[in-house]
């Protein structure tokens, strides 16, 4: 069996389809790596407080969000189409994590990790299995309004279950939103105003570091503060703070530690349905992020490579101790803005943030729980985006619903059903939109010599002849509300004969193509006919096929630029025109349908005549 010769280039093309970093792989020399080095060291200092607080937000040991950044990151990069997409642990899906799975087992025990790394696990196969499906174009049916209110449903949803450990009061864990602010309001007297001192002051100190010196990680600086804080309010005897204040568990690991996933029944059961909900909230959040920054980078990013290359990092994960994981806006923006060339960066990040925590691993048992919260306060308030929410309000009112529905189902019913809820809700509005096309009354343009037909001219209808524009789709969801307008023209006025300017029918299923030849078959029993100025190829090629332009008539399409109202206009009933005083097309100014002078325009010329 001979197998064809390829080329160098057409070799070269086949292994990028399977190795993608065999792209920018050429690319990389002394000056690149520099850029991505320091790009990368930037990141992993970036990410070294964000892991630690994302795998808290998770339920988890603090590790588990370090180990989250390392492996993933690095399959993310070297799979993805992506040059400048850092993946790693993101809030969203932490608090998905939590607030599906703590059901299931009580977070950060043994149980509970092994089955967030199955969870994790099936993510990255439902992820890698799209990928292959060529299915990247579904999450443009994730709206970004349905994020947007996720987001911040999700960025409340932080600061509530922050809030015990940011003002001392004590709660039972896993209570629900409304549960914690019910406490809260109750509890407000039991306030240990030491650790809410604490919390406050690394809140402050990030806001302020954030808004005043950007190049600085503000994170890392808050901490610090809060942590100095805390030391120092444990140096004054008369204040009695010292064992108040709960501190950081220490890392229990360092390395991320080869452990395969619960592959039981049981577990698969369990973990299901929530690693569905989290493949489409992760592939949102890669695909979005790795978009926004391609317009910035200038760079085509391939929507089923990012599938494809997220999917490998959440499998890859699975088997060393990380929780799934996706496209991080803070980590890709920094990644971007620090001057990376290449992916090599998102992969030196990772191996920076592992010599970080060879040196620092020993300090974050001396991290307050408080100043932890502080800085999770500054996570969440990162994710509600007021100035946008603001606009979608101000701009549309059917925004605004599935904007407040998402949220507010993200804040009182579990998250997966948030973004089940706000992508079916979007559906239904935009079917809603698309089943009813705008048609409109158009004239055609009395300017001399123009072809084009506008709806603003400001002309009587033609009591025999309509024109009417359509801007949508004709497909099975629009058909009964265009055959409603269309059969109405006819019924209330005598006008037999209708024209569509069909330019923005873009698309025509067989329902619509039914339609259409059961109402140009109406119209020809009525003593009329169905015509179409400027219709698609596509249209016309679907209505072809399928036989409906026997009903139609080829002579009743007209093409772009050629004159439609000079082959309908000898069709109408020549006793009409002579009584007709609207005379709104050219054809009808001096001559009637059967071609004879109209009697004012013979006289016209009369007087004309020598």
């Amino acid at each position: 069996m001979k197998f064809p010769s390829l080329s160098a280039p057409e070799l070269l093309a086949f292994a990028v389809r399977f190795f993608p970093f065999l792209k920018w792989w050429p690319m990389v020399d002394r000056r690149t790596l520099r850029a991505d080095a320091l790009a990368g060291l930037t990141g992993a200092a970036v990410v070294l407080p964000q892991g630690v607080a994302f795998a808290t937000i998770a339920g988890l040991p603090p590790e588990y969000g370090l180990y989250a950044a390392m492996v993933p990151a690095v399959i993310a990069a070297l799979f993805g189409s992506s040059w400048h997409l850092v993946s790693g642990p993101t809030t969203a899906i932490s608090i998905v994590i939590y607030s599906t799975m703590s059901g299931i087992a009580v977070p950060g025990t043994p149980e509970y990790i092994q089955l967030v790394l199955m969870m994790t696990f099936l993510t990255g196969i439902f992820q890698l299995a799209m990928g292959l499906a060529r299915m990247g174009a579904l999450v443009n049916f994730i709206s970004h309004t349905v994020v947007l209110g996720f987001t911040a449903g999700a960025g409340l949803l932080i600061m509530s279950t922050q809030l015990p450990h940011f003002l001392g009061i004590p709660m039972p864990r896993g209570i629900s939103f409304a549960e914690t602010l019910q406490l809260t309001v109750a509890g407000l007297d039991q306030i240990n105003w030491y650790v809410a001192s604490v919390g406050t002051l690394t809140l402050l100190v990030g806001v302020f570091v954030r808004r005043r010196y950007r190049r600085l990680p503000y994170m890392i600086v808050a901490m610090i503060a809060g942590t100095l804080y805390t030391a120092a309010l444990g140096l004054i005897p008369q204040l009695d703070a010292r064992g108040q204040i709960e501190t950081v568990k220490a890392l229990s690991g360092i390395f991320p530690q080869f452990t395969a996933p619960d592959f039981s029944l049981e577990a698969l059961r369990k973990t299901a349905s929530i690693a569905v909900a989290i493949t489409m909230l992760g592939l949102t959040e890669a695909v979005s992020i790795a978009r926004a920054i391609a317009v910035r980078s200038e760079q085509r990013i391939d929507g089923n490579q990012e599938f494809i290359g997220q999917g490998l990092s959440n499998i890859a994960g699975s088997f060393f101790s990380a929780y799934a994981s996706s496209g991080s806006f803070n980590r890709s923006g920094v990644n971007y803005e620090a001057g990376a060339r290449t992916p090599l960066a998102a992969v030196l990040a990772s191996v920076f943030l592992l010599l970080i925590v060879l040196l620092v691993a020993p300090l974050v048992q001396f991290l307050p729980v408080p100043a932890m919260a502080g800085i999770l306060f500054l996570v969440a308030g990162g994710l509600i985006d007021v100035a946008q929410i603001r606009n979608i309000i101000r701009t549309s009112l059917p925004e605004s619903i599935v904007l407040g529905i998402t949220l507010l189902a993200t804040l009182f019913v579990q998250l997966e059903f948030a973004i089940y809820a706000g992508i079916l809700l979007s559906l239904m509005l935009y079917l809603k939109r698309t089943s009813h096309p705008v048609i409109l009354d158009v004239k055609p343009d009395p300017e001399e010599g123009s072809y084009h037909y506008s709806a603003d001219t400001g002309l009587p209808d033609c009591p025999q002849l309509k024109c009417v524009r359509i801007n949508g789709s004709l497909f099975f969801g629009a058909v009964d509300h265009v055959q409603q307008v269309l059969q109405q023209y006819g019924e209330r006025t005598p006008q037999k004969h209708l024209l569509i300017v069909a330019s923005g029918i873009n698309f025509v299923d067989v329902a619509g193509a039914e339609m259409l030849a059961h109402e140009a078959k109406r119209r020809r029993r009525a003593g009329g006919g169905l015509y179409f100025y400027r219709i698609k190829d596509e249209v016309i090629r679907l209505l072809q096929q399928g036989g409906y332009m026997r009903d139609i008539g080829e002579d009743h399409v007209f093409a772009v630029k050629r004159p439609a109202l000079a082959t309908i206009y000898p069709k109408l009933d020549t006793a009409t025109c002579r009584e007709c005083r609207l005379r709104i097309f050219r054809d009808c100014q001096n001559s009637l349908p059967d071609g004879s002078l109209r009697a004012d325009a013979a006289k016209h010329d009369n007087k004309e005549t020598p």
